[in-house]
Formats: structure tokens, C-alpha cells, sequence
């Protein structure tokens, strides 16, 4: 009698236990995200927020996957990493997300991801190149990033070479970004026999970069490394076009926005960086494409930018796994749908990723675009090992 109530019991509270899987109902699926929309990367994540919420508006008109609807909370935390953990543990304790996708910034992602893995939830596609978003390994982390590691090791032998370039010089900011470009791009220099000519660094905020470019222009060098964000990356190639300074440039993706050129002016023509997935103008030859960022503007009164793909894009992989995992959505059955997932390759032109049981880097594959005539031009297909 005893064994039959006990089955009984265990029976009955089979549905119950479904029903717990955080952020999992009947009717929806809640997915937070943390964006910095009040700090100096603003810009970068209301561009984010946007491609979010237009992939869930998508997804929902058309009654969502496996019939639950995505509820979207975007949280602000203002790009500080004592603003995330604040936001992460409302989302994760208050709002019981089931995953975090598309968090913008590596300090502010490793601030949060203890909070989020304490309670069993999945950090999906931040919006870093930092290798820490897939190592150590954590079968929670789910990164689509080529590393800025891997941007410059491809990409700078290839362009070094094609250019005949003699002498080969960096700058970067001085700290673990700046560093990862340094090292990436010394390692592929490495393998063409090469090594720096010169290195010079500057402290995140910097303004002037005389005493930058003076080196390098010192030191006769024909192409430098940047490991520079935007303002930066205008500030070294500006100041290097008013003293006669004329090497090749070399960014990552870092650098691959369209504020380089609407900010920079035609001075910003010849720059090359490093990228994956293409900015999306209004105008372009490619008709999804072209459908797509006139879509986009027409909802937000905004042109898109790369960030508003990269959070679209989250959001839409995200998806393919949830639909993966089938009716019964958990955290084992999504990680088991993306143990054996393959995302191809889109209308903005992304490499295809494929995870494994051990693999949490979809691709480390980039390819590279150039500055020409005030806007960014493909110019090669993917470098990857």
C-alpha cells in the first residue's frame, strides 16, 4: 500500500516538475538581457534592444515556438559590472528568466554569469569576443564571437602579405582587449617569419594619440594593428592623416561599425577591419538585405547597425534551439538540442556555427571589410584554422 501512494505521489507530481523549469510555461518562454542603454556604450545597446525585440515581435505574430510566446526583459546596466549583478539577479531571482542572450560587454558578462549559473541559467550568445564567454568550459555557455584573438591572428599575415608591408606596428588600448589584438596579431606574424616593428599603447579614454602615432611614424612603419573601439580608432587614423602618416590599417571588429565613417569622415577611407556579420544599409544590392533594414527603420525610425543584427541574430538562434528541444523545453533538452546544432549562414552573411557536447564557440571564423567611399565593403571570404 505504502509503494502505491508513493508512485501515486511521484506520478502526480510528474506534470508539477515540468511546470518548475524557470522561465518555461504553457504560453511563453522569459528571456532577459542586460544592455548598456545609460553608459558610453549606449548607442551600442539600444541598437541591441531593437534587434531583440524586433526578432521576438517576429516570432510571436506568428504564435511563437512550440506554441509559447518569447517574453523579452531588457534590462539597463549602464556597461558597469556592479550595475550587472544588480540586474542579473532581478532577472534571474525576480523575473525567473530561462536564459540570458545577447548581454553586451565582457566585464559586465562576467560579473553576472556566477548569478546566472547558480540557478541553472544559460548565457546565450553575449555580444563579446572575449574567449571567456565559452572558456573554461560551462555546459551553460553558448558564445558565436570570432575572438579578437583569432580576428588579428587570420587576418593580419594575410593582409601583411598581400600588401608587401616591411615594417608592421600596433597600438592598443592598455588593457585585456587591447591585449588580446596585440597578441593575436603577433602570433600571425609568427607565422610569416615577422614581428612588430614597434608597440605603443594608450589608456581607455584617451583623446590623443600625437605622442602614438609620432612612434610609429618614427619607427617607418607601413601597416599597424589597431586595437582600438571607435573613438580611438578615428582619434590614431585622424591625427596619422594630418601628420602625413599613410601605413595600411588593420582593426577588428571592434572598430566595424558605420559611426567609424559617419564620425570620421572621408578620412576613415582605406581602414580595414575584421567582421563577420555585414552592416546593413538602407541601400543594399542584396534585396533581403535591403527588405530587412528598411523593415527595421520603418518600425524604430532608426537606420540598423551591425548591433541591431548581432542582437536580431542572438535572438534568432536562440529560437532555432528552443524549437529544437522540442514541447517539453528544459534546460537538459536545450542543451542536448544544441549538443548537435548547426546554424547556416544568413542574409547578413554570417559563417555557419556548429556546437558539440564540448564545443561552445559556434565559429572563430572572420572575414574582412574595407572602408571605401564612406562606407563598409566585403572584401574576402572567411579566415579560419
Amino acid at each position: 500500500m505504502k509503494r502505491t501512494i508513493v508512485a501515486l505521489a511521484l506520478a502526480a507530481s510528474a506534470p508539477l516538475a515540468l511546470a518548475q523549469t524557470q522561465g518555461v510555461t504553457k504560453d511563453e518562454i522569459v528571456v532577459g538581457s542586460l544592455q548598456d542603454l545609460s553608459g558610453p556604450l549606449a548607442g551600442f545597446g539600444k541598437q541591441l534592444r531593437s534587434g531583440l525585440l524586433l526578432r521576438a515581435e517576429e516570432l510571436n505574430e506568428q504564435g511563437g515556438v512550440h506554441g509559447r510566446k518569447v517574453r523579452l526583459i531588457i534590462e539597463d546596466d549602464g556597461y558597469d559590472p556592479r550595475k550587472a549583478v544588480l540586474g542579473a539577479q532581478k532577472l534571474v531571482n525576480q523575473d525567473k528568466i530561462f536564459a540570458m542572450v545577447a548581454h553586451l560587454g565582457t566585464a559586465p558578462n562576467m560579473a553576472a554569469m556566477p548569478i546566472q549559473f547558480e540557478k541553472n541559467v544559460i548565457n546565450f550568445f553575449p555580444i563579446t569576443a572575449a574567449r571567456e564567454m565559452y572558456e573554461p568550459f560551462h555546459r551553460l555557455k553558448y558564445a558565436f564571437a570570432a575572438t579578437y584573438y583569432d580576428q588579428a591572428r587570420h587576418a593580419t599575415p594575410v593582409l601583411v602579405k598581400e600588401k608587401g608591408a616591411k615594417k608592421v606596428c600596433t597600438v592598443y588600448q592598455d588593457d585585456e582587449f587591447g591585449l588580446e589584438v596585440q597578441r593575436g596579431a603577433e602570433a600571425g606574424l609568427k607565422t610569416i617569419g615577422m614581428d612588430f616593428a614597434e608597440k605603443t599603447t594608450y589608456k581607455r579614454g584617451a583623446t590623443d594619440f600625437s605622442s602614438q602615432v609620432a612612434r610609429m611614424k618614427a619607427a617607418s612603419c607601413d601597416f599597424v594593428v589597431l586595437g582600438t573601439v571607435i573613438r580611438e580608432t578615428i582619434g590614431v587614423i585622424g591625427e596619422s592623416r594630418k601628420t602625413g602618416f599613410s601605413p595600411t590599417f588593420l582593426g577588428t571588429s571592434a572598430a566595424y561599425t558605420e559611426l567609424i565613417h559617419k564620425l570620421g569622415g572621408k578620412a576613415m577611407d582605406g581602414l580595414y577591419a575584421t567582421m563577420t556579420v555585414q552592416v546593413p544599409y538602407l541601400d543594399d544590392a542584396s534585396q533581403p538585405l535591403r527588405f530587412w533594414a528598411n523593415k527595421y527603420k520603418t518600425k524604430f525610425g532608426d537606420d540598423p547597425s551591425v548591433f541591431s543584427v548581432y542582437g536580431y541574430l542572438a535572438l534568432d538562434s536562440f529560437i532555432r534551439a528552443a524549437d529544437k528541444a522540442g514541447p517539453n523545453l528544459t534546460v537538459d533538452s536545450f542543451v542536448k538540442a544544441m549538443d548537435t546544432m548547426s546554424i547556416p549562414t544568413d542574409i547578413f552573411g554570417s559563417a555557419p556555427q556548429n556546437f558539440g557536447p564540448q564545443k561552445r564557440l559556434g565559429s572563430n571564423a572572420a572575414r574582412l571589410s574595407q572602408i571605401q567611399d564612406g562606407r563598409w565593403k566585403v572584401i574576402s571570404d572567411y579566415y579560419a584554422d
